[in-house]
């Protein structure tokens, strides 16, 4: 049973034979631009698998960058897929009305923290970087303002506005212009807070940056809303301290701001909570609007927008839709995805697994000097590497190296970060403790060796 299995690498190279043949059709049909540097043709796949052409087996801890949660192929939404399937495909939701996108929205509604009067409406889009763009479009409607602020080390997508949010260029590069009204200040990276702030200044510090916005490139009243991941993904696995999130809740409260949480990756069990902005809400900082897609659907296209009512409807008809926007198949993995979470306890497992390899990546930053800093939340774990701790310069060429050299051992991982000198951690959550230990004891290995 492919789920149970554990990494086993049986060709003499990577690729074999068979996946290479893949990799050479895709060098020659796919644009270089949509870039990989792994060996791996995915064949079959299950759990925290995945088995190659050649009948390698590895194991995934990238999990499609955190959207497979409940695991590839989870059989309960393959059946759910087929029986959809077997109804209807699609119908446009602005012509006919299906009952999964209603259905669906409802659950979501009751279960997102975002600030409420009433009831939250729900918007459906295709991705992460769509739901991201239509956060902005609604909250510049409802506020009446044509600004918003991001933060350093932000991923919020790729498309024209999302890709202007986006805080690394390499991203954006030979694509300009791009979409103005972003203004983007310094988010709260504490490993990396300049030398001579010391901790008990970190706070007033990173709110001074919001303030220096107001002041040199648009007052506070043309400001529509704060972007914030609450644990930055490509950033590097930055989590938003609690005390800057109220003291951003609290400046967005006076000056008519509304705060935008970015939960396309820390969704749906992840961080040790359905949410993440649970941990918000725990202090009185909800966000005002939540932005979700990845793991909502075990890799089917889909994301959403949460908020109140009276933010949702402040959108006038045709701003928001589209034509694939909450998708039947995609609204029924959606559904069933939720019905996994709660019936396999996959929040309770995500701090499980985050406490043990918190506990062991801590253990190793004692014994490689290599590690610079382990942090996150629940089963979304980050850990810098560092060529010297005192100088905390960034060992890029370090876990490069460290990619390659697990994926031959049957590990797959990847990097993170502004110098991408970040390994995360985003295993499904259903991995089995078997496998988590082999992953263990690869990622060790392979540290000591390139060390």
């Amino acid at each position: 049973m492919l789920s149970k299995e554990l990494p086993k690498i049986i060709t003499p190279t990577l690729p074999g034979t068979k996946a290479n043949a893949v990799l050479q059709k895709r060098r020659d049909y796919v644009p270089k631009g949509v870039a990989s540097a792994y060996p791996v043709v995915i064949e079959n796949a299950k759990g925290a698998m995945i088995q190659d052409p050649d009948g390698n087996l590895f194991l995934d801890w990238v999990g499609g960058v955190g959207v497979l949660n409940v695991g590839h192929a989870h059989p309960r939404v393959v059946e759910t897929v087929k029986k959809q399937s077997e109804k209807y495909l699609h119908g446009m939701f602005n012509i006919v009305t299906h009952k999964g996108y209603v259905e669906l929205a409802e659950k979501l509604s009751e279960l997102v923290p975002v600030r409420k009067k009433d009831k939250a409406k729900v918007f459906f889009a295709n991705s992460g970087a769509e739901v991201n763009e239509n956060a902005v479009k609604i909250a510049k409607t409802y506020t009446g303002r044509s600004n918003i602020i991001v933060f350093s080390g932000a991923f919020h997508g790729r498309t024209l506005l999302t890709m202007s949010m986006t805080s690394k260029k390499a991203y954006a590069k030979g694509t300009g212009p791009l979409a103005n009204g972003v203004f983007r200040a310094d988010f709260p990276y504490s490993y990396r807070t300049p030398k001579g702030i010391g901790k008990e200044n970190e706070l007033e510090y990173y709110l001074e940056k919001i303030n220096k916005i107001f002041e040199e490139c648009a007052p506070a009243e043309e400001i529509a809303a704060l972007v914030v991941e609450p644990l930055q993904g490509e950033g590097g696995f930055v989590p938003a301290p609690l005390p800057w999130v109220k003291a951003i809740r609290k400046i967005c409260d006076e000056k008519g701001i509304l705060l935008i949480a970015d939960e396309v990756q820390t969704g749906f069990g992840r961080t040790g909570k359905m949410f993440a902005t649970e941990y918000w809400k725990e202090v009185d900082a909800a966000p005002d609007i939540i932005t979700i897609a990845k793991s909502i659907a075990d890799g089917l296209p889909l994301g959403a927008v949460v908020a109140d009512r009276k933010i949702m409807d402040s959108a006038p008809v045709g701003v928001i839709g589209g034509t694939f926007g909450g998708n039947a198949v995609a609204c029924a993995a959606g559904l069933e995805v939720l019905k996994i979470i709660k019936d396999e306890k996959l929040v309770e497992r995500s701090l499980e697994i985050g406490i043990r390899c918190t506990k062991e990546f801590k253990a190793w930053q004692k014994k490689y000097a290599v590690i610079g800093d382990v942090r996150g939340l629940g089963a979304m774990i980050g850990i810098e590497f560092v060529e010297d701790r005192e100088t905390k310069k960034p060992a890029t060429i370090f876990v490069k190296n460290l990619i390659q050299t697990c994926v031959k051992k049957g590990l797959i991982i990847e990097s993170a970060g502004v110098y991408g000198n970040v390994i995360r951690f985003l295993a499904p959550l259903v991995i089995t403790d078997e496998q988590l230990t082999v992953g263990l004891s690869i990622l060790e290995e392979a540290i000591q060796e390139l060390s």
